[in-house]
């Protein structure tokens, strides 16, 4: 099943920009890769838009554009020549495209130095970004139960998180609400029962879409060694390697 000039494109991007994510495509059946690569190049070029530029006002232009290409595909008429737009509209449901604008309004952010708000306001982030793009790839490709799909997306996204700490500091964010070894340990605690939970509750996800859910396993370990050493979140280093993922696509057993 060859991909056309776009979808090899979308690819390709994701290649170079999410490799966790590509290989988790890449292990998953050629079918899905028609909707995981075009939903994964739209989140990588959504999550890169506030850092290409340190003007605020052309970082939240480049936002605007993505939520453009969202109310497009919502309703349903012409969308614009993109190599990443066209195959995510062939791809998704208008009521996809309004999660994946939750997901673009919720990136804003990443435009400035603020602190989160509280913690219903990272909460919120984490879920209308790794939780909406998760949610939309899962039941893109079959049958599955929303909370669960949620749950695993929380872990994988809180592990993505805790593994970016250094450089979102770098650049002058604050990303943790405590950022101490016990704030840390908690936030990686949680994030881990909701994995479990998640795990717990895998026959409520179909086969087909647990496709979208192969990345998640890699969180674990990534979990487990910030609980067990907070400092290594700081110091960047926590694990990256992901030794299973032949295992989870061969047994579907994210």
């Amino acid at each position: 099943m060859a991909f056309g000039p776009d979808l090899t494109a979308c690819a390709a991007l994701v290649e170079r920009g999410d490799p966790p994510r590509f290989r988790a495509a890449m292990a998953a059946p050629v079918a899905a890769r028609r909707v995981l690569f075009p939903l994964y190049a739209f989140n990588l070029e959504v999550a890169r838009a506030p850092w290409v530029t340190q003007e605020t006002m052309i970082a939240e232009m480049r936002l605007q554009w993505w939520r453009d290409v969202c109310e497009e595909i919502a309703a349903g008429g012409a969308v614009r020549r993109h190599e990443v737009a066209a195959p995510l509209a062939d791809a998704i449901t208008a009521d996809d495209a309004r999660l994946l604008d939750e997901l673009v309004a919720a990136r804003r952010w990443d435009v400035y130095r603020d602190a989160f708000e509280d913690e219903d306001h990272f909460a919120r982030y984490m879920d209308q970004t790794s939780g909406n793009l998760a949610w939309v790839a899962a039941r893109s490709l079959g049958a599955a139960d929303e909370a669960v799909v949620r749950d695993a997306a929380h872990g994988a996204g809180i592990a993505a998180w805790l593994r970016a700490i250094p450089e979102l500091e770098a650049a002058g964010r604050v990303p943790l609400l405590d950022g101490t070894a016990d704030g840390v340990r908690n936030l990686a605690r949680a994030a881990l029962e909701r994995l479990k939970r998640a795990r717990k509750g895998r026959r409520r996800v179909s086969r087909a879409a647990g496709a979208a859910l192969l990345h998640v396993g890699a969180a674990e370990p990534v979990l487990k060694a910030a609980i067990d050493d907070p400092s290594a979140v700081a110091e960047g280093r926590l694990p990256h390697a992901d030794a299973g993922l032949a295992w989870r696509a061969l047994t579907g057993r994210w």
